[in-house]
């Protein structure tokens, strides 16, 4: 996508900002990318702020790196701060877009937590999932409430862990559990990374199209989708780490921009001064050692950051499961 130094990021918003940064597969990098519709929300009074990118072709897809599907992405700067009014008014704007991911008729949904919860970072999973109302067992043995009205789902959930605990691929330990369970439904929750400290613990990314587990952070794992399963899979996400290259990257970005904005750096003139600002981005690729590719960099408070998001996420997720069919 950018030559010899690839931009990770699991956030289709993200890749859609790559593209049209690099005009990649157009002959005018204003065009809008071919194949994929963008509509924006701004909710001002709140601070949210809401982007669906909808990829609809092949072609689209393959320029955006992503499958085929629907990417709704929420943007809240206070998401990362530890306001329970705030993250209550996130959960239920969550729960609407998941129950229209959803839609009627999921009468049994297993959520999985994706990750290690012994890696803060890689947490959000499986803290989701401890908070969660679980109401499989209950329903099965003694029926619905009088006043749920049919309404609650049968929720189900995971932990599947990764391979180097269990030395199972994550999708055979799912497969196995939905062949012997039957959900209607799977819902992935797994943290992700982003290509911007701005976004991360700020982003929850909701996406129809399923999730590969640690593709973001170059460890890919089998796709877990409709087309492994069996079953639709809706997959939650939030960014925690981003890739320290990616840092190093605008840190440079930004010295090059100052440069440029600097009559005194102008008059320098030099080797910077006859490059244009596709040669100076292929310079900096070049300069970023590969070594760095390999690290990945989270905020210092990510212990109770996770903490705070996991409640927000799994509060949104039983909204939605027990009123999504009234």
């Amino acid at each position: 996508m950018l030559g010899k130094f690839q931009v990770r990021t699991d956030l289709a918003l993200e890749a859609r900002e790559i593209c049209e940064e690099t005009g990649e597969s157009r002959t005018n990098a204003n065009e809008p990318i071919r194949g994929v519709r963008v509509d924006e929300d701004v909710d001002e009074e709140r601070e949210i702020y809401t982007t669906t990118v909808t990829i609809e072709t092949e072609n689209a897809a393959k320029t955006m790196g992503k499958p085929v599907g629907t990417y709704i992405t929420l943007e809240a700067p206070n998401l990362s701060t530890p306001d329970e009014d705030y993250h209550r008014e996130i959960s239920e704007e969550l729960a609407k877009h998941l129950s229209h991911l959803i839609g009627g008729g999921r009468e049994s949904v297993l959520v999985v937590g994706l990750g290690n919860r012994e890696v803060t970072p890689d947490a959000l999973g499986p803290d989701v999932v401890n908070n969660l109302r679980i109401t499989r067992h209950m329903i099965r043995e003694y029926g619905r409430m009088p006043d749920e009205m049919e309404t609650a789902a049968e929720v189900s959930a995971i932990v599947p862990g990764v391979m180097a605990q269990t030395g199972m691929e994550t999708l055979e330990i799912i497969r196995g559990v939905v062949e012997e369970t039957k959900p209607h439904l799977v819902i992935a929750i797994d943290a992700l990374a982003a290509r911007s400290t701005k976004r991360l613990n700020r982003t929850i990314q909701v996406t129809d199209t399923g999730i590969n587990p640690g593709s973001g952070v170059g460890n890919h794992r089998d796709a877990i989708n409709e087309e492994t399963l069996g079953v639709p899979v809706i997959a939650v996400g939030v960014p925690t780490v981003v890739d320290a290259a990616t840092i190093v990257n605008d840190t440079m970005e930004e010295l090059i921009a100052e440069m440029d904005r600097s009559e005194y750096f102008q008059m320098l003139g030099g080797t910077l001064g006859t490059l244009d600002y596709a040669e100076k981005h292929e310079m900096i690729h070049e300069l970023i050692s590969p070594s760095l590719n390999t690290m990945f960099v989270t905020p210092k408070d990510i212990d109770e950051t996770v903490k705070c998001l996991s409640y927000t996420i799994s509060e949104a997720i039983n909204i939605a499961l027990h009123a999504m069919q009234a």
